[in-house]
Parts: structure tokens; sequence; C-alpha cells
């Protein structure tokens, strides 16, 4: 019989690393604090209201390289499926529709409030459903194209979401968005009645450890997303989008649906995104338009180069990175300097910083932070562009002539 000891020692130590940054993940509430208090670093450790952003853009990095990085899909509209998730969330779970009166396991509101009003738990779902649906939508009419033709189109999808969202609020005289203002409040998410009885929070809002609580559910859904994304590459369905992340031609010939396998990527990572979408904005209690711009598209590849295009881990760790530079470390690194009588404001400038790290990533380390088994053979043994598979080909034929004189 294997034991557990056995059963470790097979996964290697990569899994008694990742056990531990999990434990150590799930307990930082209970020792952030003490981290605050050491000097030189304790003013760049981030809050945990920073952390839950970090890690809702981490979740959705994670999503975005289902497409990118396992099925080579160059997706530039990857915040609508984040704005679709959002805005799911402030239809069902807030007063926007305030001329019908509907709760259904909703938390910390009164029955007498008009508006639809689901658990958030339920809206959770939803949203990746319908963000998933509207990945198809989106896929079917595009997926035919490949390359800079793809890019452009998901550009283009990614520019017209926001502009939709900014500009419903008078649909045929119906509010759909409420225009510029945004939707607000949003429902919290909460265990109600019988949540007090466990001693857990009714209502995340109102609870005194609400970031805490926060916290701790999007940690638990980043590692929902991490969990269903190795599982799909190690899949049929992942080894599919891998060969036609290679060789689309090759993968055709195959016998891989093109069509129905890029249709499927699409949808599973506008899934991730949708219930990141709807996540965030029950904790900012809002969808606000000008969350949904371009800029956060690339600003999720950005997280994916940096990582490791196909490495779930790389994906973590560069949308972790830059996720902090983004929400806490460029502003901490200004009042330093502001403190040291340098007028500097590095978030002025960030999309900058965060274009030099690229550039830089894409001379010293193309295949990422921690690369991908495959990427990384593939520009260790590639000839410039040539992908290794062709290269192994052109050795063994090369072998084959030398034979043959």
């Amino acid at each position: 019989m294997t034991t557990v000891q056995d059963r470790l020692r097979s996964y290697g130590p990569g899994a008694l690393i990742a056990t531990a940054l999990i434990v150590l993940g799930f307990l930082y509430p209970k020792y952030v604090e003490s981290l605050a208090d050491l000097p030189l670093l304790g003013d760049f450790v981030p809050a945990l209201s920073s952390m839950v952003i970090m890690i809702v853009f981490t979740m959705m990095a994670v999503g975005l390289n289902i497409v990118v990085g396992y099925a080579g899909l160059l997706d530039l509209g990857y915040v609508a499926f984040y704005a679709v998730g959002a805005y799911t969330a402030a239809w069902f779970a807030s007063q926007q529709f305030d001329q019908w009166t509907f709760h259904f396991g909703a938390v910390g509101i009164a029955d007498s409030v008009p508006g639809i009003h689901l658990s958030i738990w339920i809206v959770l779902v939803m949203a990746g459903a319908l963000t998933a649906l509207a990945g198809i939508l989106i896929g079917l009419p595009t997926l035919r194209l490949r390359g800079d033709y793809l890019a452009i189109v998901t550009l283009g999808f990614g520019e017209i979401i926001p502009q939709v969202v900014r500009n419903s609020d008078n649909v045929f005289g119906f509010d759909l968005t409420h225009g510029t203002f945004g939707i607000s409040p949003i429902d919290s998410p909460g265990f109600g009645s019988i949540g007090e009885k466990l001693g857990l929070p009714a209502s995340y809002q109102q609870s005194f450890q609400r970031e805490q609580w926060f916290y701790w559910t999007a940690l638990a859904l980043l590692l929902f997303t991490v969990f269903c994304s190795m599982r799909l590459r190690d899949s049929r369905l992942g080894r599919a989008w891998i060969a036609i992340r290679e060789d689309e031609t090759a993968a055709a010939a195959m016998g891989v649906p093109l069509m129905r396998t890029k249709t499927w990527s699409y949808a599973i990572g506008a899934f991730f995104g949708g219930v990141a979408g709807a996540f965030y904005s029950s904790f900012r209690s809002g969808a606000f338009p000008a969350d949904f711009y371009f800029n956060i598209s690339v600003f999720l590849l950005c997280m994916v180069i940096l990582g490791g295009m196909g490495s779930i881990w790389g994906v973590i760790l560069g949308g972790m990175i830059l996720g902090y530079l983004n929400v806490a470390g460029l502003a901490t690194f200004g009042s330093k300097l502001q403190e040291g009588g340098v007028d500097f404001d590095p978030t002025k400038y960030q999309f900058g910083f965060y274009g030099i790290i690229i550039v830089l990533m894409m001379l010293f380390r193309p295949e990422g932070l921690i690369p991908e088994r495959r990427h990384k053979r593939e520009l260790e043994l590639g000839v410039h562009d040539t992908p290794f598979y062709d290269v192994m080909h052109e050795g063994a034929d090369t072998d084959r002539d030398m034979s043959n004189d």
C-alpha cells in the first residue's frame, strides 16, 4: 500500500512548495500586521484589500492563459468577459431593476428592498455561465481567423463592450447599465442565519472582518481556477489545445476539430473572467464603466507573458507581481521618493514601466519567469522562430542524408 509520504514523493518538491505557499496564503491575514511593522520593508507589504484585487486579477490572468497559453489564440478583448461578469452581478444582486422585487438567498438586506436580489454564490455561477455563453457568441464568428487578424477582431470586441456599457442607460427607454454612473450598491456575499450558527459572517460587508473574508474567498476562487486549469491542461481537450498552438494545420490533419476546440478555450477562459468580474464588483459594491477599458486586457496579457505563456505557476507569479505594482507598489515607491525630496510620481507612467518589464523579458528571458516545459525546450533548442518540432525533423533529415552519403 502506498502511504501519504510515498504519494508526496511521487509529486516531487514542487507539490511541497505549492502546499507551503497555499498554507502561507491562507494564514496571511494573521501575520500581515506583523510584516507591516518590519523596518524598510513594512511599507511595501500589501494590505488585505490590495491582496484581494491582486488575487482577482491573477485569477483573470489564469483564465486568459487558457486562451493564450494553451490554445495559442491572441486575445486582446478579455476585458469584455470581465465586464459581462461584473454587470451580471449588478443586474441580479442590486436595486437596478427596481420595477421588480424578487429575493432569493440574499443576505444583509430587507425583503422589502426593490430589485432582483439573488445570493451572490448563485450569481457567481450565473456570471460564469453567461460569460461563457458570451465567449461562444464572440468566438464563433472570430475564431475562423488566425494570428494578427484574430487579435484585431478581439481588440474590436474589447473596445465595443466598454462603449456599450457606458451608453446603455437608455436602450429603447430601458436603463440597462445606468450609464457612466455605474450600478451601486451590489449585494454582499455571506452565509446568512446559517453562517451565524457556524461562526461565519452573515454578510461580508457588515462584518468587522470584512477584508479578511473577501480575501479568503478570493484565494479559494483562485485555487479553484488553478485546479481546473491544471486538470484541463492534462486532459484530452488540453492536449488538443496544445496541438493547435504548436501547429494548427497539423492538428487539423490529425483530426482535431479546430472550431469546436478553439471555442471551448474561449468559453472556459471567459467563464473564469466572468466569475472574477462578478466577485470583484461585489467586493467594490458596484460595477463602473471606468473599470473596463482596453488597458485591462493588455495588463492581463502582460501578466501571462511575464510569468510564461502556458505555465500556470508562472502566470500566478507574473499576475501577483504586476498586480502588486499596479495596486500598491508604484504608489508606495512614489511616496517614498517624495519623502526623500524627489518629485516623481511613478503611477503616472505605470504602463511605461510594464512595457519596459516586458521588453526586458523578451530580450533576456522570453520564455517567462517560470516557463512551460514545452515552450522552454522550444526556445532553447529551436533556431530563432523555428518550432522545436521542425528542428527535430530537420535534424533527422540531416542524419538521413549523411547516412545515405
